[in-house]
């Protein structure tokens, strides 16, 4: 029992120890989820979870157009300038590096691990922020294909 949730204390532990409580949250509901045997949540989270992560985020971006802080004439300005266009340029290759991001989780989800570790080695000694795993699932799918390392 105790070597099937190792992995999962290991997370847990690693997210506690360099502050990461975002990361400690997840693998310690996770691992309650297991050890109290709600597999049937379980199977719902692995299919529903990041849509519903993803919802929740897109909120959170949306909310300064609902309460007013941008506005139309904004939006016509980021259009206009250097740095609105270097934005939509970086928006456009996010969004496709973390599309990548997703295929590659599908695919090896056994880089997940490499990805939790490090974006709390990235957390802790960089001062980073823990942005999640599709945008590092993206950086990293970027990095096996320019490497060669990519399934196909």
């Amino acid at each position: 029992m105790f070597q099937d949730n190792l992995l999962l204390l290991i997370i847990f532990a690693l997210g506690i120890t360099f502050n990461n409580n975002l990361v400690a949250a997840g693998a310690g509901s996770v691992l309650v989820l297991k050890l109290i045997k709600m597999y049937s949540v379980l199977q719902i989270l692995e299919k529903r979870a990041l849509d519903v992560g993803l919802i929740f985020l897109l909120v959170a971006v949306l909310v300064p157009f609902s309460l007013d802080k941008v506005g139309v004439t904004d939006i016509w300005k980021t259009f206009q300038s250097v740095q609105g266009l270097i934005a939509i340029i970086g928006g456009v290759t996010a969004a496709y590096l973390c599309g990548q991001g997703l295929v590659l989780l599908q695919v090896q989800p056994e880089v997940v691990v490499g990805l939790v570790v490090g974006t709390i080695i990235g957390v802790s000694l960089l001062k980073g922020i823990p942005v999640g795993p599709l945008a590092a699932a993206g950086v990293t799918a970027l990095l096996f294909n320019l490497l060669g390392l990519g399934k196909r």
